[in-house]
C-alpha cells in the first residue's frame, strides 16, 4: 500500500528540496572566501647554533626567520617549520591558509611574517605563534610575469612590490606596490601610512633603501629616471638620473640586506649592458662608487667585492682602494651576501665565505649532502641569519622545462650553515 499519487508527489518535491539545499550548503562551504590559521602548540624555539657545513635539503625555498623558524610558501598557504637547522622540512609548527585567494609574496622582519594575497589582502602573523597580529587592504599585485616554480623561492625570497625599509626613528615600514597604486604600511599594527596613485606599466619599483626610501624607474615622459620616495609619507624626494646614462635605464639595488629591501647600494646600466655604474644611496642623491661599476662586483657592507681569475678582492666602495685579496679559489663567482659575510661558489660548487671587511675566511666545504653530488647549476639564492639555501638545478638548464627536468631533485633546496 503506497502513498497517494498526490502525497507521493509532495514528498519527492521536499526530497529534491532538501538535497538541493545540501549540495548548496557543500558548495558554500567549499568555495565561500575563508581563512584557516593553525596556531603554534609546541615551544618557541631557540635559536640554532649548527655546525658549519651543509644542514640539510628540502622541497621548498625558506625564509629563515629570527633565527628559530623556517617559514614556506604554498599556493593558497604560508606555514613553518622548525628547527631551523633540520635536516629535512617538519610537519608545520603553524599554518595559515586563504582562499580563493592566491599566495604572492612573504618577507619577515624581526617576529613579524607579513603574506601578500592575489586579492591584495595583507596578513601579519607572529612567528611565535602563528596568530594573526593584523590584516589590512594592499593594492592588488602586478601581474609581473614571474614563474613561481614548486619551490616557492619567488614568493618568498622575491616577492614582486612588497619592501621592507627601516626609518630613522626605529620604525619599520612595508611598502606594497602595484600597477597603480603604491601604500606604505606600519609593521607594528598595520596602520596605512600613506597611498598614492601610480600612472601605471611605464614605471616600476624595484627595492628600498637602507635609509627609508623606495626606489623607482620612471619612463613615463622622456629618459628613464629613477625616483626615491620616502616610506614614512610617500612623498618623492628625489628624482635622479645617471650622468650621461642612457635614456632606457635599469636599476639593480646592491647589498640588500633581505631580497630587494634595506639595499645601500645601485648599479644603473642600460638594457642588456654588461657592467654599468655603481652608486652608494644616501640622503641626498646618490655617491658614484666606481669599484662597483664591474656586473660581478657587489656590495657587502661598506665593501665592493670582485671576484676575477680565481682571486676574490675587497675595496672600500667610497674610495675604491684596495683592502684585500684572496687567491687560490680556481674560478668563482659571488653567490650572495648577508651582514658580516661574503658566499663565493667554485666551480666545483664549493661554498667558500668571507669576511667583507678583512677578507679572512670564515668557511669552506662542499655543497653536496648524502648521494646528490656536486654536478649541478645554482639557480635562486637567499642568505641571513648565517644561512645559506641554494636551488640545484639539473645541468645543462633549461629555463623553459618543467619542474622535473628543471630541478636536480625532489629536494633541490640544499642548506648551509656558514
Amino acid at each position: 500500500m503506497g502513498f497517494p499519487r498526490g502525497r507521493r508527489r509532495l514528498v519527492v518535491a521536499v526530497a529534491a528540496l532538501l538535497a538541493i539545499v545540501a549540495v548548496a550548503v557543500i558548495v558554500h562551504r567549499v568555495l565561500a572566501p575563508a581563512e584557516v590559521s593553525t596556531e603554534a602548540r609546541g615551544t618557541y624555539p631557540a635559536a640554532a647554533q649548527p655546525a658549519v657545513g651543509v644542514v640539510g635539503r628540502l622541497p621548498v625555498a625558506p625564509l629563515i626567520v629570527d633565527s628559530r623558524l623556517r617559514v614556506y610558501a604554498a599556493h593558497r598557504q604560508v606555514y613553518a617549520d622548525r628547527p631551523v637547522d633540520g635536516r629535512h622540512r617538519t610537519s608545520p609548527y603553524w599554518s595559515y591558509r586563504r582562499w580563493p585567494a592566491e599566495l604572492t609574496g612573504v618577507v619577515a622582519s624581526g617576529r613579524t611574517v607579513v603574506s601578500r594575497w592575489s586579492d591584495g589582502r595583507l596578513v601579519a602573523l607572529d612567528a611565535s605563534t602563528g596568530r594573526v597580529l593584523w590584516r589590512a587592504d594592499g593594492p592588488v599585485p602586478a601581474d609581473d610575469g614571474t614563474v613561481v616554480r614548486r619551490t616557492g623561492a619567488a614568493t618568498v625570497w622575491d616577492p614582486s612590490g612588497l619592501y621592507l625599509t627601516d626609518l630613522t626613528d626605529g620604525r619599520t615600514v612595508l611598502v606594497v606596490t602595484g600597477d597603480t597604486q603604491a601604500r606604505g604600511v606600519e609593521l607594528a599594527g598595520g596602520r596605512e601610512l600613506w597611498r598614492v596613485d601610480l600612472p601605471g606599466d611605464c614605471r616600476s619599483d624595484v627595492g628600498t633603501t637602507s635609509g627609508g626610501q623606495l626606489i623607482g624607474v620612471d619612463n613615463c615622459a622622456g629618459p628613464a629616471t629613477v625616483e626615491f620616495r620616502d616610506a614614512a609619507t610617500g612623498v618623492v624626494r628625489e628624482r635622479w638620473r645617471p650622468p650621461s646614462g642612457p635614456d632606457e635605464l635599469v636599476a639593480t639595488p646592491l647589498g640588500c640586506r633581505t631580497g630587494w629591501s634595506d639595499c645601500p647600494g645601485l648599479r644603473t646600466s642600460g638594457p642588456g649592458d654588461a657592467g654599468g655604474r655603481g652608486w652608494l644611496l644616501g640622503a641626498g642623491e646618490p655617491t658614484a662608487a666606481p669599484a662597483l661599476d664591474a656586473s660581478g662586483s657587489t656590495l657587502a657592507g661598506d665593501q665592493a667585492i670582485t671576484v676575477l681569475d680565481g682571486v676574490a678582492v675587497g675595496r672600500s666602495a667610497r674610495s675604491g682602494a684596495e683592502l684585500w685579496r684572496v687567491g687560490g679559489m680556481g674560478p668563482a663567482r659571488v653567490l650572495a651576501v648577508q651582514p658580516g659575510r661574503v658566499h663565493l661558489l667554485t666551480d666545483a660548487n664549493d661554498l667558500v665565505t668571507l669576511d667583507p671587511v678583512t677578507g679572512t675566511q670564515l668557511s669552506r666545504f662542499s655543497l653536496n649532502v648524502g648521494r646528490d653530488g656536486t654536478g649541478w647549476a645554482p639557480g635562486a639564492v637567499a642568505a641571513s641569519d648565517g644561512y645559506v639555501a641554494v636551488e640545484r638545478l639539473r645541468e645543462p638548464v633549461d629555463p623553459d622545462g618543467d619542474d622535473q627536468r628543471y630541478y636536480l631533485t625532489a629536494e633541490a633546496l640544499v642548506l648551509a650553515a656558514t
